[in-house]
């Protein structure tokens, strides 16, 4: 049972605090509600973008990582399609370091050409390094569009296409930040050895008078049923010919969320899943296999993805998938090997709760998808889940005419 207090300020940000007196850290998380999803589809790639202009230094704070070296803290940040996320450790004598440097560049970060030119370049880099020149790298930029039509889901969280960062332009940069980067539109999460009043009075201090505008209003397009079958080949210079398949799911806040993680357990946890056991152990298609969810807060993907022996045919190998996926549908699975995923979760969920920035992190992404509280019904939520809606969820999810297939071919040398 993680406890916590919370409270918010006038201006809207909302602030979770968790007392862990094991540790003499502290750890600072802001999530900012924006992600890959609430781009133009014209710019895309500005959400990751920004990530890396958050530590361009703000208009007080020149370089934001030396203050934070000085006193012993550590920081990073990361970009999904839904959230934007930025967090600290530090020593919890120092902490109000910590909120000196997030609440100054929430107020008032230093847009200079300088900077914009600067993180330009690294995000192009990486779009180079790890999607285009990297063996598999351009896997999602193939597969998302094959699975989406309308929903912004279709793209990668670095972007469509390098063009999109080449053309960013200040107003448009200073635009997103306006819209997004207000208090109305984060959760800061604060745990270690701290005490409720201490922070109460710290956030006030440092966020109070950051002014706020109204929440941005999300009006997405949802993505249209999938009704047939899509496959797309292409042909690489990678080590092994490589199979995914995604099947688009329930949202992360749908009940039926806890049942198709459970069923990529099933599959594919361990060497006595479903998918290793038959398809790699016994008959020998594949190298390695895996089935995992993309945990996508809207609609979502369930992945099943493997590298195929040599001389084993595409059609081969996805059809043993499928022979797979059709015992989920046709036999109830036994009580044991639910209880064993089942266990297996818990103990997961259990043990990624232990550090002060894992609890922070996930803490604030219950806050975002509903309530904080959410924290501590996560395990009873997975233990609920029965065999028949395992067997359900398989009939609706797994089939044929909801997948879409990419066959990514070895050159053949």
């Amino acid at each position: 049972m993680i406890k916590f207090n919370r409270f918010t300020l006038d201006n809207g940000l909302r602030v979770i605090v968790h007392s862990d007196t094991s540790t003499q850290l502290a750890c600072l998380n802001i999530l900012y509600d924006v992600g890959a999803r609430d781009e133009d589809p014209a710019q895309t790639g500005f959400a990751h973008l920004f990530e890396h202009l958050m530590f361009g230094g703000s208009v007080n704070i020149p370089s934001y990582d030396e203050p934070l070296q000085r006193v012993g803290g550590e920081n990073n940040a990361f970009t999904s399609n839904d959230i934007t996320n930025y967090y600290l450790t530090l020593p919890v004598n120092n902490i109000e370091t910590g909120f000196w440097l997030e609440s100054d560049r929430m107020l008032s970060l230093a847009f200079s050409e300088k900077s914009l030119e600067v993180q330009r370049s690294v995000v192009i880099e990486e779009f180079k390094q790890r999607y285009l020149n990297q063996p598999y790298g351009d896997v999602w930029l193939l597969l998302r569009p094959l699975a989406y039509k309308v929903h912004p889901y279709l793209w990668c969280t670095i972007g469509k296409e390098i063009k999109h960062i080449e053309d960013a332009r200040m107003d448009d940069v200073k635009a997103f930040f306006k819209k997004h980067y207000t208090p109305s539109n984060a959760i800061l999460v604060v745990s270690g050895n701290v005490q409720f009043g201490e922070i109460k009075q710290l956030t006030e201090k440092w966020f109070g008078t950051i002014p706020t505008t109204p929440k941005p209003v999300r009006n997405l397009p949802p993505e249209p049923v999938q009704t047939e079958y899509r496959n797309l080949s292409v042909q690489r210079d990678v080590p092994s010919d490589a199979l995914y398949m995604a099947f688009h799911m329930c949202s992360r806040t749908e009940k039926g969320y806890h049942v198709m993680d459970l069923i990529s357990d099933l599959l594919s946890r361990g060497n006595s899943a479903r998918l290793y056991n038959s398809l790699v152990k016994s008959n020998q298609l594949f190298s390695e296999i895996s089935a995992y969810l993309m945990g996508d807060l809207d609609k979502g993907m369930f992945v099943i993805s493997g590298k195929l022996l040599e001389g084993i045919s595409f059609q081969q190998a996805e059809d043993a998938v499928f022979h797979e996926l059709e015992k989920l549908k046709t036999d109830l699975i036994s009580d044991m090997e639910l209880q064993k995923v089942k266990n297996k979760m818990e103990s997961t969920i259990v043990f990624g709760e232990t550090s002060v920035l894992d609890k922070s992190m996930t803490l604030a992404l219950f806050e975002l998808l509903g309530d904080a509280e959410g924290i501590n019904l996560e395990v009873g939520k997975y233990m609920a889940v029965t065999r028949a809606e395992i067997q359900e969820a398989a009939q609706t999810v797994l089939r044929k005419t909801n997948c879409s297939s990419l066959f990514y071919q070895a050159l053949k040398h």
